[in-house]
């Protein structure tokens, strides 16, 4: 299985590379006359209006967006479809599951819980998951009127950089460490930047709406101590209760094994050794892997002796094939989270 994002931690490197001001002026030089620019504009339907200005605090200041922007660039994992939700096709995102080599269209663009929503649109791809960082030039040429950077590891020297293409609104203020905002963070600090702060509360009080009921049909899960996996580098690797697949099995009415969280010292998934296995022998285990993964950890022996294991407590989730349970679950946002909750509770059967 390939490393990215979505499964486990991925040593993203810091933005290091240094971008000259004349480079990037030379990228805005170019959006203004490319026609591959222009295309995009084209596919990217005008945002709803919203109230504006706005002022949006996250970790890197306060950013001020003066007027409904019109071309969005996403720069966080799934930014893009917390921009979707709210009404507006981005013309730059990321790849957060790698497209197969001659796949089209974009698999990102394809899942089940976004199909409809991207339509005939076919977003610039301004970063694949496992890059140094986004392509500042392309990002330029794509002429934003607003960067959204929020589910991302963007520091300090890479913020600035995209703050010097457009207004650009970071990760919330109070999140410390990347990657662990609760997804409700996450998707209204979105729907502000938006102009559309409301909006956003009420999605993301939908939600909450389906996962209180998700309880209330289940309340056998409030007796039960769960995590969600993946299989990597033929080791067991749980996901933290902070992250989002954490926060959703938590969300459903579980309890989670927070040991994780010690020995994950701050990443949102770790790779337990040999003599750690035992960690995840709870009363309800969920694997998110593709079939090459699946098979692999069904032939891990330390992993098959585990009690709940022996017991059939396992859900087993396709991530990125099939109907992609895993993928919903890993993404957790506005779009995938319905999906994802209808999804793991079927699981558990």
């Amino acid at each position: 299985m390939l490393f990215h994002r979505t499964t486990r931690v991925t040593s993203w490197r810091r933005v290091t590379a240094t971008l000259s001001a004349a480079a990037l002026g030379v990228g805005l030089l170019a959006g203004c006359g490319s026609g591959a620019a222009d295309k995009k504009s084209d596919d990217a339907p005008a945002a709803a209006s919203g109230a504006f200005p706005v002022s949006v605090e996250h970790a890197f200041g306060s950013t001020e967006i003066t007027e409904a922007p019109q071309r969005v660039v996403t720069v966080g994992y799934t930014d893009d479809q917390a921009v979707l939700a709210l009404g507006t096709k981005p013309v730059g995102m990321v790849d957060q599951y790698p497209n197969p080599a001659g796949k089209s269209p974009d698999i990102n663009t394809q899942w089940p819980w976004v199909k409809a929503e991207w339509g005939d649109t076919r977003p610039e791809v301004i970063m694949n998951n496992g890059d140094s960082g986004p392509n500042y030039e392309k990002i330029a040429a794509l002429r934003p009127d607003l960067i959204v950077a929020v589910y991302s590891e963007i520091d300090r020297a890479g913020y600035d950089k995209l703050s010097k293409i457009a207004p650009t609104v970071g990760r919330t203020k109070g999140e410390k460490v990347p990657f662990s905002a609760p997804w409700q963070d996450n998707a209204v600090q979105i729907a502000k930047a938006l102009g559309k702060g409301d909006e956003g509360t009420k999605l993301v009080a939908g939600i909450q709406g389906k996962l209180d009921a998700a309880k209330k049909a289940h309340p056998e899960f409030a007796g039960q101590t769960a995590v969600a996996l993946s299989w990597y580098k033929d080791s067991v690797a749980p996901f933290t209760s902070t992250d989002v697949r954490g926060r959703l099995v938590t969300g459903t009415g579980f309890s989670y094994q927070t040991k994780i969280d010690k020995i994950a010292d701050g990443n949102f998934s770790t790779e337990l050794s040999p003599e750690r296995v035992d960690l995840v022998d709870v009363d309800r285990i969920f694997v998110i892997a593709d079939k090459a993964d699946q098979d692999a950890l069904k032939k891990f022996k330390l992993f098959t002796n585990l009690d709940a294991v022996k017991s059939g407590k396992v859900s087993y989730v396709l991530d990125s094939e099939g109907p992609a349970v895993g993928a919903a679950m890993s993404q957790g946002t506005l779009l995938s989270l319905p999906y994802a909750i209808d999804e793991l509770v079927k699981s558990v059967g």
